[in-house]
């Protein structure tokens, strides 16, 4: 107990210092409580941190964070895999209609735009947001949204780099694909420092490529995960496809407690939910193999050993065939 006591306020002072150099809070070291935690995770923080906060509705995931993303911070998004774009795409969208309707709110007028650059390379593999579509599901109208394509990196750094001390955008999105030299922990910091100067976030989108030293205070592993029946007053609908959920696992925070969450996107309260690991299993009622179109049931199922006969003996003098020559192959001229 004595070791553990230490090791605590030795972890706690590092923690001070370090949140010290950056000029932030240090957040709690409590680990997240149960599913149904409050979603007011920021009950506890006084106005001035709870406005610098911005508030998924997840209430673990919230808690975790210390009551919420950083608003004046660079934040990575991860997706591991380039198919997982869309998914990592959709809860940058998600984060950026919280911060739209929250700026709305607090000015109470009509929030600044926000900038999405990216390289030539993933938009080619991921394709560009269609802001005429996000209305309904993230409520960010498509004058809300200015897209930018690099040629190179290094154009989308820079782009990036000069939006991000603009306090006349609202976020700025950075998306690109892969592991790269340019992208260090010297260019993080540049970014987040902008970040913290202007006020305003930087969401830094990584498709298919690995966590590597940055100066974001977090990371965030996003995938798509199975969708749960759509909710009735009857109860579940029986093979209907529900709100659209991901799969969050929090790879870095000030608070050095790993997570993994399920989220579901609820595009009429624009709000996150958690969803337990169980809610998303649903059986699949459709016969994965066909019926046999002269037999008297349903094929095996797949996966099973199917056990072959054994051939029947050769008849007698049958030979098998020698081997053959190959086609189209002319002799070789000789001498």
């Amino acid at each position: 107990m004595a070791s553990s006591a230490v090791a605590r306020e030795t972890l706690l002072a590092l923690r001070r210092k370090i949140a010290s150099i950056e000029g932030t809070l240090p957040e709690r070291l409590e680990a997240p409580g149960p599913a149904n935690a409050p979603a007011n995770a920021l009950a506890g923080l006084p106005d001035t941190a709870a406005r610098a906060r911005l508030r998924t509705g997840a209430g673990r995931l919230d808690a975790l964070l210390g009551g919420g993303l950083v608003r004046a911070a660079l934040t990575e998004v991860h997706g591991g895999q380039t198919r997982d774009a869309g998914a990592v795409a959709g809860f940058a969208l998600a984060l950026t209609g919280l911060l739209l309707e929250r700026a709305e709110n607090e000015r109470a007028e009509n929030a600044a735009p926000v900038l999405w650059v990216g390289t030539a390379e993933i938009f080619r593999e991921a394709g560009f947001p269609h802001a005429a579509g996000l209305g309904a599901p993230f409520g960010i109208a498509p004058e809300r949204l200015l897209l930018c394509e690099a040629p190179k990196l290094a154009d989308a750094l820079w782009v990036a780099e000069e939006a991000a001390a603009l306090t006349t955008l609202s976020a700025v999105v950075l998306e690109m694909r892969g592991n790269c030299g340019r992208l260090d922990l010297t260019a993080t910091r540049r970014l987040h420092r902008r970040a913290q100067a202007a006020g305003r976030p930087v969401l830094l989108l990584r498709q298919a490529a690995q966590a590597e030293p940055t100066a974001a205070p977090v990371r965030l592993l996003v995938s798509p995960a199975p969708a749960a029946a759509r909710n009735t007053l009857a109860g579940p609908l029986a093979g209907s496809i529900g709100q659209p959920a991901f799969t969050v696992t929090v790879d870095k925070c000030p608070a050095a407690l790993p997570g993994r969450f399920i989220l579901e996107w609820n595009p009429d309260e624009h709000q996150f939910r958690e969803r337990s690991a169980a809610q998303g299993r649903t059986e699949d009622p459709v016969a994965v193999v066909s019926l046999s179109g002269h037999g008297k049931g349903a094929a095996a199922a797949p996966g099973k050993v199917v056990a072959f006969p054994a051939l029947a003996a050769r008849a007698s003098g049958s030979r098998p065939p020698g081997e053959q020559r190959p086609p189209y192959r002319r002799a070789g001229r000789e001498g």
